[in-house]
């Protein structure tokens, strides 16, 4: 892309969080965290939009001060914070998320799914103590512990076949954690079965990630933007995977880090440093701080 946009006219930011707002290990530099702090007391609308679930990208929210409607899970749920009201859900079916846990237990690989909102990981039922969707996952290995790392996220132990019988009418959605030799797999296994009826995609190297068909980060964004008022011609799209390309026709204008896959830069109107330079604070300083 080449559009251009005017610096007065932008009201908010839709950043990505892993590889694009943070440093390497999850890690929120200071030069980044100043930077949309200011942009937050002047009046900049930071909306988080994250593969992450709500909890997992709240002491990032919290650290720059932003609030109002976010996307979380790649889109599949919008959520106005801190207050936690889920604004949009949608899920995928329970025969995914089944048949999901099949594939892992036949590759040998690790895979987990995400209950919605207020939902009991033990009756499938509402549970007003549940504030946060649940992770279940069906044992606690090392793709377990470096999503634990990742996220800070307690995971809840479950058999993941049986968790198709619950009352639910589907989960938010399903991950596998896997050397990226098993993508190619795995997505082949889940389209045969379902088709276009769900989306797959990459968030992170070793991520690949199940959701309903229509959810997208774009999606969630637009849904966000609406909540706040937002038009496309006054938003700033920044992402670095896979998942971040819907944000891009959404926004009016759109950024990727050096570190983002070539096929992300090749659809961003920009390219500035890379994240483990905070790249994303260096470029927001020149274009609303330097005049």
């Amino acid at each position: 892309m080449s559009r251009t946009y005017e610096p007065k006219l932008i009201k908010g930011l839709a950043i990505d969080l892993d590889g694009t707002t943070l440093m390497p290990d999850g890690i929120l530099g200071k030069r980044t965290r100043d930077c949309l702090r200011k942009l937050v007391d002047r009046g900049m609308q930071i909306i988080i939009s994250t593969g992450r679930a709500i909890e997992a990208a709240e002491k990032y929210r919290s650290a720059i001060g932003a609030e109002g409607p976010m996307v979380f899970f790649n889109g599949a749920e919008v959520a106005d914070v801190p207050s936690g009201k889920i604004l949009h859900t949608n899920c995928i079916g329970m025969d995914v998320v089944d048949f999901g846990a099949e594939i892992a237990r036949e590759l040998g690989i690790h895979y987990q799914v995400y209950l919605p909102a207020g939902i009991s990981p033990d009756t499938g039922k509402e549970d007003p103590n549940q504030m946060w969707g649940a992770l279940l996952i069906e044992k606690y290995g090392s793709e377990a512990e470096y999503y634990y790392n990742h996220t800070g996220i307690v995971p809840v132990v479950r058999d993941l076949k049986s968790i198709a019988a619950l009352p639910l009418e589907g989960c938010i959605k399903g991950m596998f954690i896997a050397d990226p030799s098993f993508h190619d797999e795995i997505r082949k296994k889940m389209f045969d079965r379902f088709g276009d009826s769900i989306t797959i995609m990459r968030s992170y190297p070793t991520f690949l990630e199940v959701i309903n068909n229509g959810v997208s980060k774009g999606e969630g964004l637009r849904i966000a933007m609406e909540h706040r008022g937002l038009k496309p011609h006054e938003v700033i799209a920044f992402g670095d995977e896979e998942n971040d390309l819907p944000m891009f026709t959404v926004a009016g204008y759109a950024c990727a880090p050096e570190n983002a896959r070539e096929k992300i830069r090749n659809a961003a109107d920009y390219i500035y440093g890379p994240h483990t330079e905070e790249g994303l604070a260096v470029y927001l300083e020149k274009v609303f701080f330097s005049h």
